[in-house]
């Protein structure tokens, strides 16, 4: 994964769901989740979801390009994400 910071990044152990859920689905689909697909399997409302991605950006966690749907990339070592339940 290109841009994994060699430092360990921290995050709370929902933001570790929703990075886990991003690389799975990542890598079954090549290509990221859109905001709906997080919406459907984590059972939240719209605007819980954009939350949690801009919270997740701004941590640093996961990189976005700006205007371009399904870009989301997971900067965190997968080896440290959490199981996905």
């Amino acid at each position: 994964m290109a841009g994994v910071s060699p430092s360990a990044k921290t995050f709370t152990p929902k933001q570790g769901q929703y990075l886990a859920f991003i690389h799975l689905y990542t890598r079954l689909h090549r290509r990221s989740p859109a905001e709906t697909d997080m919406q459907e399997y984590f059972r939240v409302s719209p605007p819980s979801v954009h939350q949690m991605v801009l919270t997740l950006e701004r941590a640093g966690l996961i990189r976005r390009q700006p205007r371009t749907p399904r870009s989301i990339e997971v900067l965190v070592d997968p080896k440290s994400l959490p199981e996905l339940i």
